[in-house]
């Protein structure tokens, strides 16, 4: 096969390359492409790979803190105690409809943040809280159902009324699942009047606690037989608030609480925290509690869970720890 010829350029294209080498700025001479500055950021690179260099075996800066934000520091368990066990603490754990509650109707409003209740309404609390309910509407349904008018406080007293009275109730608490909650409350009272109670004017429960020879697994699951509607986060709740008056489940805390303690930087099982109010209970003001001292501890070993859940539920943690370290600390 023989060898390509190599191409030539025309004698026109030659003539005008001729031209453009001796006067660039001839007549018909393409005018040369002018080369582009390099990219800034290119030039950039080499500086900014020194600078982090240099940074990098720089000694490291203490971070700045915000004046106004949150110590992260950890305050004195027992400090901590001490404040949740005070009137000071109450403001964390209710929700503002219930402060607002407070404040129109006085201090006499019966509440789940602060009054003491029977094991009946306890338990009644319980099998309301239990719904998949806001920490709000369910305190709000308990103000509403144990206080003026309604006042449904005992068995009798809502069987009395029936189905439609303690429905409109919790209409008035503007919560959910009415007709469900309404349904399960006079089913419920008519199981301590029947099953769990010595009568409906029982509120104590003793029954239970007599026919299961004070065994709180066997306590458990009469309740959960007898009661519709009451499972197991139910029964937590129930437990968690009655050990400070029956000792068979003492000491107890579900894992919802534990979470609100851990939160707050206290022990994170219900014996360590036990231990903690026995062995500073010199340094404890709960005089105001009724009973012996052991049931006084029991008491305050109930407050401290309830006071810990509540401002856990409503998100004042770290504005409660604040509050139990002094600014000097």
């Amino acid at each position: 096969m023989p060898p390509k010829k190599k191409t030539e350029a025309p004698a026109s294209q030659s003539k005008a390359n001729e031209q453009a080498k001796q006067n660039p700025n001839a007549p018909g001479v393409p005018p040369k492409k002018e080369s582009q500055p390099k990219s800034k950021s290119s030039s950039a690179v080499p500086a900014k790979r020194k600078a982090q260099a240099e940074t990098k075996h720089a000694p490291s800066k203490a971070p700045r803190r915000s004046a106004r934000g949150p110590s992260s520091a950890q305050p004195d368990p027992v400090k901590l105690i001490k404040h949740l066990l005070s009137p000071a603490s109450l403001h964390a754990c209710r929700p503002k409809d219930e402060i607002e509650d407070l404040r129109k109707r006085g201090k006499d409003l019966r509440t789940y943040s602060s009054s003491t209740f029977t094991p009946f309404e306890e338990l009644i609390c319980a099998v309301i809280l239990s719904r998949p309910i806001s920490h709000a509407l369910g305190l709000r349904s308990i103000r509403t159902l144990f206080n003026e008018p309604h006042n449904f406080t005992t068995p009798k007293k809502i069987r009395e009324a029936g189905f439609e009275p303690v429905r409109k109730a919790l209409d008035e608490a503007r919560t959910q699942h009415r007709q469900k909650t309404a349904e399960e409350l006079v089913l419920l009272a008519d199981a301590v009047a029947e099953h769990l109670g010595d009568g409906e004017e029982d509120v104590a429960l003793e029954r239970v606690r007599r026919e299961c020879g004070y065994d709180w697994p066997k306590e458990k699951e009469m309740m959960k037989t007898h009661v519709k509607g009451l499972g197991k986060t139910g029964l937590d709740i129930f437990a968690r608030r009655i050990q400070a008056v029956w000792l068979e489940p003492y000491p107890f805390a579900d894992q919802r609480t534990l979470s609100g303690l851990q939160k707050l930087g206290l022990p994170g099982t219900a014996e360590e925290l036990k231990k903690l109010v026995d062995d500073h209970w010199a340094e404890l003001d709960v005089k105001s509690y009724p009973g012996d001292e052991e049931e006084k501890k029991r008491r305050a070993f109930v407050q401290v869970l309830e006071r810990a859940v509540g401002v856990d539920l409503e998100g004042n943690a770290d504005a409660v720890k604040a509050e139990a370290t002094p600014r000097s600390e």
